[in-house]
């Protein structure tokens, strides 16, 4: 039996087999890790039929920029809109009144439409029972170069 430990080709031989068995279990591990990686770019890839990941990070890079250019042009817009609601003539304020004290209706008005700013314009219908006049002044910051009546001045309070 000595004579067997003692020859170099059992020793050799033995070697071999540890090297093979270490070599077993290396690809053992490393196989795992294959499976692993393997599941991990299923699980990215998905079913997009695009075996190349670099495609698929350009693909998404272009998409990314589109949107982003959507983006930067919609905020664009909006700053545009912001701008303007404040100047559009959006506040209504009406005031329905009788002109000439006791006789007659509520059949004269004042109606303000002014804007944020309070620019705007104020109608003034006066009926009698021949006749109506309108009257059209316009407002700028609240007030107006023309005299303003009360019932005008309510109708501009009430828009704003």
């Amino acid at each position: 039996m000595e004579e067997w430990a003692a020859d170099p080709l059992v020793l050799a031989v033995a070697g071999l087999a540890a090297i093979i068995i270490i070599m077993l279990v290396w690809m053992a591990v490393i196989g795992g890790r294959l499976k692993k990686l393997r599941k991990q770019y299923v699980a990215v890839m998905g079913n997009t039929g695009i075996t190349n990941i670099e495609d698929v990070v350009i693909e998404m890079k272009e998409r990314l920029a589109a949107q982003e250019r959507i983006a930067s042009d919609l905020n664009v817009s909006l700053l545009d809109v912001e701008k303007q609601i404040p100047l559009k003539k959006s506040k209504i304020g009406v005031l329905r009144y009788n002109a000439f004290g006791e006789q007659g209706n509520d059949l004269s008005f004042s109606i303000a439409i002014v804007n944020e700013e309070k620019d705007g314009v104020v109608l003034s219908g006066i009926h009698n029972r021949e006749n109506m006049f309108i009257y059209a002044k316009p407002i700028e910051k609240g007030s107006s170069k023309y005299h303003l009546t009360p019932e005008e001045i309510s109708a501009i309070s009430d828009a704003k």
